[in-house]
C-alpha cells in the first residue's frame, strides 16, 4: 500500500500581514502544513512571530528578483541591483543572468545573508530553502544555491518539475513559455543539487494550480496523475517496489488575503499579483472542506519537510 506524504507550503510568508493572516488561518484550518518566508518582507519578523506562535513548520524563501537586498554591502553599488536601486525583477534577473551582467560572489553573498537573517528572526536555521520566482535553479546560481545549503547543513529544496505541465491547454502561452523554461532549468539542477546531497520530494506540483487555475479538483487530479506517473515508472534496482513505499509531494501555493498598497512588499511596494483576487480565491479553495476529504480518503497525510 503507497502512503502518500504531502507539503503544502504557503510561499511569500511575510510578504504582508494581510498575506501573513491568510496562511496562519490556512495552517489553522489543516489546509497548509509549511511556510516559505520571504526574510526580505516588510512583515518578516511579524510572520516569524506567528510561526513561533502557531508551532508553524517555516523555511526560507531565498529571494534575489524582488525587492531590496539584506545584506548591507549589497544595498548599493551592486550587480544585484537596476538603476532604481531594487533586485532586477522576475525576468530582468534572467536577462540580466544570460547577458553575463551578475556577479556569482554576490548572489553568494546575500544568499548566505538571507539563511542568517532567517536564524536571527526564527532561531534556528531553515530546515528547507527554495527560490522566489523559481530563481534557484537558474544557470551559474544553482551551483551557488546548492553550495550555501551544504554550507548550511540544510537538508531540502524545491526542484519545480510538474508532471502532466505539458497537457495544461488552460495556461497562457505567455505563462506556460516561462514555466518551461523553469521546467527546463530544473531538469538541468538536478545532478547539481545530487551531488551536493540535497534532496526535494518525490512530486512537485503547484505551477499548473496557481492563482485562478487552482480548483479543488484541478489539486486531485494534478496529484492522482502525478501518483500514478510515479508509481507505473519501470523499477529500479535500488527501489524494485516503489508502489510500495512512502511517496512524498510538495504542493506550492500562494494564500493570502490581497495587498492593500502601500502596505507589503520587500522593499518596492506589493505587485499585481499580491493585490489580486487571486490569492484569496487559492485561500479559500485550500480550505474547501471537500479537499480536505479527499486526502483523508486517500490517505494522504498531510506534513512539514522536518517530518520526511
Amino acid at each position: 500500500m503507497l502512503q502518500v506524504k504531502l507539503i503544502v507550503t504557503g510561499d511569500d510568508f511575510g510578504y504582508c500581514p494581510r498575506r501573513n493572516q491568510g496562511i496562519v488561518d490556512c495552517f489553522l484550518a489543516g489546509a497548509v502544513s509549511n511556510v516559505s518566508l520571504l526574510v526580505n518582507g516588510s512583515a518578516a519578523a511579524d510572520a516569524a512571530e506567528l510561526a513561533r506562535r502557531y508551532n508553524i513548520p517555516i523555511g526560507l524563501h531565498a529571494n534575489l528578483s524582488e525587492g531590496s537586498p539584506v545584506c548591507e554591502a549589497l544595498k548599493t553599488n551592486s550587480s544585484l541591483l537596476n538603476q532604481d536601486g531594487f533586485f532586477h525583477g522576475k525576468m530582468g534577473f534572467r536577462t540580466a543572468l544570460s547577458k553575463g551582467l551578475l556577479n556569482m560572489s554576490e548572489v553568494k553573498q546575500e544568499l548566505k545573508a538571507q539563511v542568517e537573517l532567517f536564524h536571527e528572526l526564527t532561531g534556528h536555521l531553515p530546515p528547507h530553502m527554495d527560490g522566489h520566482q523559481h530563481v534557484h535553479v537558474l544557470p551559474e546560481v544553482r551551483h551557488i544555491f546548492a553550495e550555501v545549503l551544504e554550507e548550511y547543513g540544510i537538508k531540502y529544496t524545491r526542484v519545480p518539475i510538474e508532471p502532466g505541465l505539458h497537457k495544461c491547454d488552460w495556461i497562457l502561452p505567455s505563462l506556460m513559455e516561462f514555466y518551461l523554461g523553469v521546467e527546463e532549468d530544473s531538469f538541468n539542477t538536478v545532478d547539481v543539487f545530487t551531488s551536493h546531497g540535497i534532496r526535494w520530494p518525490d512530486i512537485y506540483i503547484g505551477l499548473t494550480t496557481m492563482g485562478k487555475n487552482m480548483s479543488v479538483s484541478n489539486i486531485w487530479s494534478a496529484i492522482d496523475s502525478a501518483i500514478t506517473e510515479f508509481t507505473s515508472k519501470a523499477p529500479s534496482p535500488t527501489d524494485p517496489t516503489p508502489q510500495s513505499r512512502t511517496v512524498t509531494i510538495e504542493l506550492m501555493v500562494h494564500p493570502g488575503y490581497p495587498s492593500v498598497p502601500p502596505v507589503g512588499g520587500c522593499g518596492e511596494g506589493p505587485d499585481d499579483f499580491s493585490q489580486s483576487w487571486e490569492r484569496l480565491h487559492e485561500l479559500q479553495t485550500l480550505i474547501n472542506p471537500e479537499l480536505q476529504s479527499h486526502y483523508k480518503t486517500r490517505n494522504i497525510q498531510l506534513c512539514s519537510f522536518k517530518d520526511l
